[in-house]
């Protein structure tokens, strides 16, 4: 019995040496070809050696590096059942539960027993994804402390920790851990492919793209570095590279549902709704979950006549997400054209309830209440859609009562679940320096989370700071390329009469993130308002191919700066269609007539201002 304990001291020595010179499920510190060669090596020698631990914990070690958790399974425990002491290889078979998602396996591998004072930082790294993964934020940030004290120059687990505070919101501190990594192992695939996951939302679409190349370069079977770099192709609108990086990604897990899935949102941005609907089938329900799958889900039974399926896919997407009125437009017309006139009132109650509400949503409240009987609400709603103009939104809005929340912020000022309908009772009470100081205080807090400067900026323009509101958005702006900072910044600087700043800012989001119809009708009207027809045009024709001849706002806009440039007869058709959107609104029918009577048209053009002039009464 001594013997064999000293014999498992030994291998435990050895396997500890061996173990500690690189550690790490997602690390690719070598080209992927030559970690297939040496698992091919240790393959073949461990088959004619079954007493050889170390070699069995080498090949786990490769295994993991290649993303194989089986294998590396089963290697430790042969390794285990060879004598490999059990304190030290216990993380390691830990690791290879989670890389296969069995967390609650690893956390008890990891408590089954001691573990060796020199694994004890492998240990923390693999409970602290595993927290990680299951949400558990607290637990995780407990682990990755004690996994970095131990082996503060990992960096597999520097990438890890990035994920880590990427999911708590903390850009700037992400980008710090993951820079951290990439100096650590220049060719480290994870974390160059996450690199390029915070180039995306930072600084936008394609400086992203030159990370998932150099993450791809290091190790090419990284499945989810092609996936990703397809869905970034994807919103760049460059289809046929997408497709590439798809059938890459393909090559390597063929049964990865969100192939599937990306496939399908590539076959209804082409129309072919049939196929999208083939793709989504083809996932086995795998994603049902996913806010993207049921949105394209929705569209496409809509498109194909599958009213019924199409909302109940909407409804399910309002319950997760009930602020997205894209997903509540969608539910309506849903309902709407399955003869649910009750659902579709209901869908469409909090975008009509608002000041800023979209014509198209008002129109089709005025038809279902016209179907419901009442006729003085639907006109109200026709009335407001003809308009054209929408109301200032309100930046904040509260239900619950102004002491209550009040109470629960003072209690939690940097619980943001508590502090912002605090803040919203603050401004809806005129408190508006109170507002700004919980903001304030709230962003200090975390200042490398963009949503908290997004807030202190938007107290700030509720209380009339444009100062404030500039620079806030601007620094949220800095840590998220995405359209809400970017779109916040232009507006706030075009309110402070900084036109020209405001027209940056939006081409600076048009760059990073080229599909934005957002942004492009922000650009065209700014354009119109500088007296940039060309600009103007530019930018409303992009959205125009995007959404087709349905808004006629951007009709309407098209045909005015077409109509400057000279061309009356290229501005004519698009007020015609705009005209039989809206024909109520007053401005569209004025501008309809100069038209017409450009064109001869005297006696018509006459009728129009004379509707016009009724309907301005």
């Amino acid at each position: 019995m001594a013997d064999m304990t000293a014999g498992r001291l030994r291998a435990g020595a050895l396997l500890a040496a061996l173990l500690l010179a690189g550690c790490g499920g997602r690390e690719a510190e070598a080209p992927r070809a030559a970690l297939e060669r040496q698992r091919a090596e240790l393959t073949r020698y461990v088959a004619d050696h079954p007493e050889a631990v170390r070699e069995r914990a080498a090949l786990a070690r490769v295994a993991m590096r290649l993303g194989d958790g089986v294998t590396a399974e089963a290697a430790v425990e042969e390794a285990i059942a060879a004598g490999g002491a059990g304190e030290v290889l216990r993380p390691l078979l830990a690791r290879a539960y989670a890389m296969q998602g069995e967390g609650d396996r690893a956390i008890a591998t990891l408590d089954a027993g001691p573990i060796a004072p020199e694994m004890l930082g492998e240990a923390a790294w693999v409970e602290a994804n595993v927290r990680l993964d299951r949400g558990d934020l607290d637990g995780a940030r407990k682990a990755f402390d004690l996994a970095l004290r131990e082996r503060p120059r990992e960096a597999g687990l520097w990438a890890d920790v990035a994920r880590f505070r990427a999911a708590n919101a903390d850009a700037r501190g992400a980008r710090q851990a993951v820079d951290h990594a990439i100096d650590l192992d220049a060719g480290n695939g994870a974390a160059l492919a996450l690199k390029a996951d915070l180039v995306r939302d930072q600084q936008g679409l394609a400086p992203a793209l030159a990370w998932y190349d150099r993450a791809l370069a290091a190790d090419p079977g990284n499945a989810e570095a092609w996936i990703e770099r397809a869905a970034t192709l994807g919103d760049l609108g460059r289809y046929r590279e997408m497709l590439a990086s798809l059938r890459r990604a393909a090559t390597l897990t063929p049964g990865e549902p969100r192939l599937f899935y990306l496939q399908a949102v590539l076959a209804a941005r082409a129309g072919n709704y049939r196929l999208a609907r083939s793709l989504l089938q083809r996932t086995r329900g795998q994603l049902d979950d996913e806010p993207g799958f049921m949105l394209v889900s929705a569209i496409a039974e809509l498109q194909l006549g599958g009213q019924a399926l199409a909302a109940t896919w909407a409804e399910r997407l309002v319950e997760v997400q009930p602020h997205n009125f894209t997903v509540r437009r969608l539910l309506a017309a849903a309902n709407w054209a399955d003869a649910d006139d009750e659902g579709a009132a209901a869908a469409l109650a909090p975008i009509v309830a608002r000041a800023d509400a979209d014509s198209w949503s008002l129109l089709l409240a005025a038809r279902v209440a016209a179907e419901q009987g009442d006729g003085k609400g639907s006109a109200a709603y026709q009335d407001r859609a003809a308009r054209l103009a929408r109301g200032a939104a309100a930046p904040f809005a509260v239900d619950d009562d102004p002491l209550l929340v009040a109470m629960a912020a003072e209690a939690a000022p940097l619980d943001p679940s508590k502090v912002i309908p605090a803040i919203a009772a603050d401004v809806m009470q005129g408190n508006g320096a109170r507002a700004l100081e919980r903001a304030a205080r709230l962003r200090d807090a975390n200042p490398g989370v963009a949503d908290a400067h997004r807030l202190f900026g938007d107290a700030a323009l509720a209380e009339g700071r444009l100062d404030l509101a500039v620079a806030a958005f601007r620094k949220a702006r800095n840590l998220d390329a995405g359209e809400g900072a970017a779109l916040r910044l232009a507006d706030a600087l075009l309110r402070s009469g900084d036109s020209a700043g405001a027209a940056a800012a939006v081409a600076a989001l048009r760059e990073s993130g080229p599909s934005s119809i957002a942004a492009d009708r922000f650009a065209g009207r700014l354009a119109l308002d500088r007296r940039r027809w060309d600009a103007a045009i530019a930018a409303f024709e992009r959205v125009r191919r995007r959404l087709g001849d349905r808004d006629a706002v951007i009709l309407r806009d098209l045909a005015r700066a077409w109509m400057a440039k000279g061309e009356a007869k290229r501005a004519l058709p698009l007020a015609a269609r705009a005209y039989r959107l809206q024909p109520l609104n007053r401005g569209i029918m004025l501008l309809y007539a100069d038209l017409l009577e450009a064109q001869g048209d005297a006696a018509n053009a006459a009728a129009l201002r004379d509707k016009a002039a009724q309907a301005g009464r």
